[in-house]
């Protein structure tokens, strides 16, 4: 007690399911990852520890769960977040008082490995398949994720007054968001509101959609269900006049598009098409993000054309995709040599150029 490490026995009888739930109540941060932290726990950690009092948490315990998990949950990557969830819940517990350390912490605790990503982004004739194939509605959607980086709810979310075609700059306000089945307006994810370059292409193909299915005013909540109403001048609408459904943009406009294009199978007669989950709307951003590294831009700039809280992750997800010295050998040397005299490529020539 004088230093300050006693715990109460009584406080530690609470089961851990019984202090996460509160824990996610009180858990500050977007409402949607309040939702996936208690699924996450409901799903994957109550059943195995929710009714172990938190006095009783030993190292032993947490490595037991962690090697049930893998029967469950075969992504390593995913794993990792659901530790991460209940870690999270336990730094609480000590902080209130009835731990005194966090067992996921202990050194025999081995967690799960970060997954690492490995993009392979889609060629210009994929891109283009792709948006050849859709609704023309929709076509224009495609050039603004891969030609300006932006992820499907913020597309969807565009409205006109964030396009300076003079100046050639998209401002990032706000994106179109799902909430428990009900659609707001809200912050772009991680809060990052940015500007992105708008290229002349994108903005030819905006004011030639705008031209052909105006702008419609939409009002809808902010942030959560039971915000304050927001309107915004949408580029993109649905048929009735409102704003675009992503769930049904998805299943019945992009997946048949993907498949017309060679991208995925076809769906057999009276069939779904298979989960595509790697060539959803933010395979656009991956080719986005490819295009700038191939013409030298750097990570830093395009993390933030990106909307990424940390130029670490661009670098880890985008790493492969850099050019590589051996590349600009090649490229610098190729270049040496057309400079020079289009009759004979021979050395001679190119040293004397």
């Amino acid at each position: 007690m004088t230093r300050g490490q006693y715990i109460d026995p009584r406080a530690s009888r609470i089961t851990f399911r019984q202090y996460a739930e509160r824990w996610v109540r009180t858990h500050t941060g977007e409402i949607n990852s309040r939702e996936a932290a208690e699924r996450r726990l409901r799903l994957h950690a109550y059943p195995h520890i929710g009714s172990r009092p938190l006095g009783s948490f030993k190292p032993e315990h947490i490595r037991a769960w962690i090697a049930d998990l893998e029967a469950t949950v075969p992504a390593e990557s995913h794993r990792r977040i659901i530790v991460g969830t209940v870690s999270a819940a336990l730094s609480a517990a000590v902080d209130d008082g009835l731990l005194s350390k966090n067992p996921c912490r202990a050194r025999t605790v081995q967690l799960p490995k970060p997954g690492r990503p490995h993009v392979t982004p889609w060629t210009t004739a994929q891109v283009f398949g792709v948006r050849d194939a859709l609704d023309r509605r929709l076509r224009a959607a495609v050039d603004v994720g891969a030609g300006c980086g932006l992820r499907q709810g913020e597309i969807f979310g565009l409205s006109v007054d964030e396009l300076d075609y003079e100046r050639g700059w998209l401002h990032v306000g706000h994106q179109l968001k799902r909430i428990r089945g009900k659609y707001v307006f809200a912050l772009p994810k991680g809060g990052k509101v940015r500007d992105v370059p708008l290229p002349q292409a994108v903005a030819t193909a905006l004011r030639d959609h705008v031209k052909a299915f105006p702008s419609v005013d939409v009002t809808l909540p902010w942030r959560t269900p039971d915000g304050p109403l927001v309107t915004k001048r949408l580029v993109f609408s649905g048929v009735e006049g409102r704003h675009v459904r992503v769930s049904h943009v998805n299943d019945h406009h992009w997946k048949p598009a993907l498949a017309a294009a060679g991208v995925i199978p076809q769906a057999e007669a009276g069939e779904r098409y298979a989960s595509a989950r790697e060539h959803g709307m933010h395979a656009l951003r991956h080719f986005y993000a490819s295009v700038l590294l191939d013409a030298g831009e750097s990570i830093r700039a395009l993390s933030s054309y990106l909307g990424h809280a940390d130029p670490g992750f661009t670098l880890r997800t985008y790493t492969h995709l850099m050019p590589s010295s051996e590349g600009r050998t090649r490229k610098a040397v190729d270049r040496l040599y057309l400079a020079s005299d289009p009759q004979d490529h021979g050395p001679e020539t190119a040293q004397a150029a």
